[in-house]
């Protein structure tokens, strides 16, 4: 399988770029740091942002499926890198997106209607970086892709356990946190089994 892969350098997105070569995978990796390269014959970097037209299509052009290991800022940066990912796999006939979120997308239990990050569940005073999440995840909703997003709590470094609990669209009870290895682990499990699409699915040990 062909990868395009934003966030390569990222701590969700190493652990999935590390994971996809194991296997085989050919990655077309979008990163800033133009110092970067590779000896490996599976893995491509190209150079750029995720923010600009030009760079993202050619990230894209040929791969089979994309996946999305993107953080936020404080200027919309998930915003405006869909902009571009979502007609760039219309454009070339691309179906599977899985991107990494924050929990904060999901619904709340606690009250029925709103998403965690306006609910009380949420521990956050600022919303930035979940507006801008929310917003992707309405375009991906809206896009008719074949899409699932990967919603962590608390994400330290942590360690690789391999047992996790998920829940669909909401936040498994008496969360704590997921370590970037389990949940890149997860993450990339999705383009092999096509599970959840079309889904939120929150994640937490």
């Amino acid at each position: 399988m062909k990868i395009a892969l934003f966030g390569a350098t990222g701590r969700v997105g190493s652990v999935i770029l590390e994971r996809a070569l194991q296997d085989g995978h050919h990655i077309q990796a979008l990163v800033r740091d133009p110092a970067l390269n590779s000896h490996d014959p599976h893995l491509m970097y190209i150079q750029g942002d995720a923010s600009v037209k030009n760079d993202v299509e050619q990230t894209i052009a040929g791969a089979d499926a994309v996946i999305s290991a993107l953080g936020t800022d404080k200027n919309d940066a998930l915003t405006k890198s869909m902009i571009h990912i979502l007609p760039a796999m219309r454009k070339h006939g691309i179906k599977r997106i899985v991107t990494i979120s924050t929990a904060g997308i999901l619904d709340s239990k606690r009250e029925p209607g709103k998403f965690r990050f306006h609910s009380t569940e949420s521990n956050r005073r600022l919303s930035t970086a979940a507006e801008d999440h929310c917003r992707a995840y309405l375009m991906l909703k809206q896009a008719g892709l074949d899409w699932t997003i990967v919603c962590p709590t608390y994400l330290p470094d942590g360690e690789r356990i391999g047992a996790y609990r998920t829940e669909i669209n909401t936040l498994p009870d008496n969360p704590s946190s997921i370590s970037m290895y389990d949940t890149g682990d997860f993450a990339y499990s999705l383009l092999l089994n096509n599970e959840h699409v079309r889904e939120r699915v929150g994640i937490t040990y």
